[in-house]
């Protein structure tokens, strides 16, 4: 089994360093410091109304992320929007950008809530994968735990798909739960077998994650923020960062003890 690895979401840093003029708290600094407690990426969600991550941090986060190799830096957003412009001008400027997420999430959405529909967003975004393919740049798409989607999502070029986990966390210590985590399973197995690899988020935290990585198979990568950074306020970043890895590392030992 192979470690699944930790991209910290930077939103929330940047949402409290707008509702001043002060530059803090420091976008680069929050990453720096989960970077140094081992998180294996960084990764932001460029809104076009700027309500947090700004066009500015795009490609400054991107330069630091440059700094650490074998990190990977992951821009999410709606690729109908402004995502696709962002992620170019990063491109263009020599600086990383390893993953794109496409999320279908409407301008001045509170949260991403829903995944991609099939077949009916299909053919639009093909030409978009095929333009960050083109850029060098790998493609997830943001999708809802059903398994019958997953080799839609091949068929259109993606390479991976991030499960969109706030069903779960939300059933989590229900009687739902059972059901849910099954759901998740379902799904993963059907992207693996459809080709894909498998990422997921939203909602995911300290409580939840180990439960949910020990029964969905080849979670290569879980993309947290708001409860990361929530913990942070409380453990600081290096603390906050090193327990989601303990949750990930106590998933990894109970599905190989030896």
């Amino acid at each position: 089994m192979n470690t699944t690895a930790l991209s910290v979401n930077v939103n929330k840093v940047a949402t409290l360093r707008n509702t001043r003029h002060l530059g803090i708290p420091s976008l680069t600094r929050a990453a720096t410091l989960c970077l140094q407690a081992g998180a294996q990426g960084i990764t932001v969600h460029p809104r076009p109304d700027e309500r947090h991550i700004r066009a500015t941090d795009v490609p400054e986060l991107a330069a630091l992320v440059q700094q650490w190799p074998g990190r990977e830096y992951n821009i999410e957003g709606n690729p109908f929007h402004n995502l696709m412009e962002v992620v170019a001008d990063v491109c263009a400027r020599g600086l990383p950008v390893h993953q794109v997420t496409f999320v279908p999430d409407a301008q001045g959405q509170f949260t991403s809530d829903h995944g991609w529909n099939f077949p009916a967003d299909a053919e639009r975004l093909r030409p978009l994968i095929v333009q960050a393919h083109a850029l060098g740049v790998r493609v997830s798409l943001f999708m809802d735990a059903d398994a019958p989607a997953m080799a839609a999502a091949r068929a259109v070029g993606a390479d991976r798909v991030e499960l969109y986990t706030e069903p779960y966390a939300a059933a989590w210590g229900t009687p739902a739960q059972a059901a849910q985590l099954q759901r998740f399973a379902d799904a993963a197995r059907a992207a693996r077998a459809a080709g894909l690899g498998i990422n997921a988020g939203h909602d995911l935290n300290r409580d939840n994650l180990t439960a949910f990585l020990c029964e969905v198979p080849g979670v290569q990568e879980v993309s947290i923020g708001h409860a990361l950074i929530a913990d942070a306020l409380e453990l600081g970043y290096s603390a906050a960062v090193q327990d989601y890895l303990r949750c990930i590392a106590d998933a990894q030992t109970a599905a190989d003890p030896a």
